[in-house]
């Protein structure tokens, strides 16, 4: 019998390609054991799990009587459309609501919702609906025709209400035959973002009807274990570090998409820069659709090109092509393994810029002013890497990758990291702590600390 067989948690991840599990200690948050199997969408994701079990019973028998938290991203994950008012302010401060919820962002309706625009807004197949708009005691006039609009065209996905909550009590009227649930406003006022009691009513529309809905499992077990769609534990896990360690960034390579999360104190004059329409927030996540190692390929050597990261090289479009063309290729030469280092070089840069805000000299009525828009992310202490490329090579390979996301930053006036302790998320367990949280805070902390002494380099 193994360690820790005396009291064990166990966080599983149903990805979009692998189900990941790991074992935990839930007195010391030790890892006990870790397994992995493909995702089994195609017959039943429990399949997939139970593979995973079987792994980790082989380390530790005591894993038959712990208690089996979950989080899920299989089956397309969880798509939000984003419907408010002005394009601007409230359809953007639901757009980062969603990503911070974990969802994928399908849809961002503005200036209201129509009869054609609704009709758009069907073919994107939302999971979730955000309804935003208004400030608290303004105009609710455009919040209060989306829904009568959804009700009126027999809307039946789940809607989340987070505009004025003036309009409330008539909008819950209105969606009666609509399943929905009522946040509080995302933009209570201008120049203020809100978003924490609408991302806890996107997690309960996604554990009440999204789960079950997507048809991934027939035993009933697995929506009992699943607690929130995957990209938002992970969000959680980053706050666990930000407790830990002080400002946290993660930056998420894939297949598909770069995610970056980051988690940070902001500083009073930075809470609401001038030139941004929605009021910065501590705790921020990120989806690049355009940048990642093989669906995206392509277009993450454009952007390289475009922000000057790397030359125009035929061959380094070949490769690029060759990966779109075949998720599934792994490098077979030294030179291929060099493309995929260049790859996800570019993707964690320019997702990482993307994410933080950058800093411009400007020349107006008063002379030459220093202007800043978004996220300050140049005090970061902790930047912690994951995704295959990272975990699957070698310790340099992660620091040459990550330790390049700062070249020529503070000439561009790019606001990212500058001198960030590093570190691989080399067993995947950062949804394990977040899965663990707020269930079991020591535990998770325990994991916590077990990512950060994985990979440690320098800038």
């Amino acid at each position: 019998m193994g360690v820790g067989s005396v009291g064990l948690v166990v966080a599983v991840d149903f990805g979009s390609t692998f189900t990941k599990a790991v074992a935990v200690d839930a007195g010391s948050g030790a890892l006990v054991a870790r397994a992995e199997h493909r995702t089994t969408i195609d017959t039943d994701v429990m399949d997939g799990w139970l593979a995973c079990r079987a792994g980790l019973l082989a380390v530790d028998r005591g894993v038959e009587r712990a208690e089996v938290l979950a989080c899920s991203s299989a089956g397309g994950g969880l798509r939000i459309g984003v419907v408010g008012n002005e394009e601007l302010v409230t359809a953007e401060a639901g757009k980062r609501v969603a990503l911070s919820s974990g969802g994928r962002v399908v849809a961002v309706v503005s200036g209201g919702l129509s009869p054609t625009s609704l009709k758009e807004l069907r073919k994107d197949r939302p999971d979730v609906v955000l309804l935003s708009g208004g400030t608290d005691g303004g105009n609710s006039a455009v919040l209060l025709k989306a829904a009568k609009t959804l009700a009126t065209y027999k809307w039946r996905r789940p809607v989340v209400v987070a505009g004025n909550v003036d309009a409330q009590a008539e909008i819950a009227e209105i969606l009666a035959d609509v399943p929905h649930v009522l946040a509080d406003n995302v933009v209570p006022e201008i120049g203020v973002f809100a978003p924490d009691s609408a991302r806890a009513a996107i997690r309960e529309m996604f554990l009440a009807h999204v789960i079950g809905g997507k048809n991934l499992s027939r035993d009933p077990a697995f929506a009992r274990m699943v607690r929130a769609a995957t990209p938002d534990v992970v969000l959680r896990g980053v706050e666990v570090l930000a407790g830990m360690h002080g400002d946290v960034a993660v930056v998420d390579i894939g297949g598909a998409t770069t995610d970056v999360h980051s988690v940070i104190e902001l500083d009073p004059e930075d809470a609401n820069l001038g030139r941004e329409v929605v009021a910065t927030h501590p705790v921020t996540r990120t989806v690049e659709g355009d940048l990642g190692m093989r669906w995206s390929a392509v277009p993450v050597v454009a952007s390289g090109i475009e922000a000057g990261l790397v030359g125009d090289d035929e061959a380094l479009r070949t490769a690029a092509a060759r990966r779109h063309d075949d998720p599934a290729y792994l490098p077979d030469s030294p030179a291929e393994s060099q493309y995929d280092e260049v790859l996800a070089t570019v993707a964690a840069t320019v997702a990482l810029r993307r994410h933080a805000g950058r800093q411009r000299i400007v020349f107006g009525p008063g002379g030459r002013v220093i202007e800043r828009s978004g996220k300050d992310l140049r005090e970061v202490e902790l930047l912690v890497g994951s995704g295959g490329v990272l975990r699957h090579n070698g310790p340099e390979v992660a620091a040459r990758i990550l330790g390049s996301v700062g070249a020529n930053a503070q000439e561009e006036g790019w606001l990212v990291p500058e001198r960030a302790q590093v570190c691989v998320d080399k067993d995947y367990v950062l949804a394990g702590v977040g899965l663990l949280a707020d269930t079991d805070p020591k535990a998770a902390e325990g994991l916590a600390a077990h990512i950060h002494g994985t990979v440690r380099t320098g800038h």
